[in-house]
């Protein structure tokens, strides 16, 4: 079973992290290269600049960002595709840097890696 984790990029690296991907657009505030410790920053498979300045983390519009989202997904099989061969080889752990963990976009990517649009 694939094992896909999402952890905040200011959480210190684990050794059971597995594959470490940031998912974010924008590099996060005050993390060094090093100290992010990543094997990929995947642009690719996030929001657009639109949709996340809409969204604004405000947990009143996350159903209707999901929603946006996954549709902007239909366009990145082939990116979805790749994260998916890495987790069925090791633990994926896709990184972001927002304040809520059950707010942001990495638990509907996480949902869409799993289980599919």
């Amino acid at each position: 079973m694939k094992t896909i984790r999402i952890k905040r990029i200011y959480d210190e690296p684990a050794e059971d992290d597995g594959y470490r991907v940031l998912v974010d657009k924008i590099w996060p505030r005050g993390v060094s290269k090093v100290r992010a410790n990543l094997d990929e920053w995947n642009k690719e498979v996030t929001p657009s600049t639109e949709l996340r300045k809409w969204f604004d983390h405000k947990e009143e519009r996350f159903e209707e960002f999901a929603l946006r989202y996954r549709e902007q997904l239909l366009e990145k099989k082939e990116q979805l595709n790749e994260l998916r061969k890495t987790a069925d080889h090791e633990p994926l752990s896709l990184l972001y840097a927002a304040k809520s963990p059950t707010v942001n976009h990495a638990i509907v990517l996480r949902d869409v890696l799993l289980n599919g649009l």
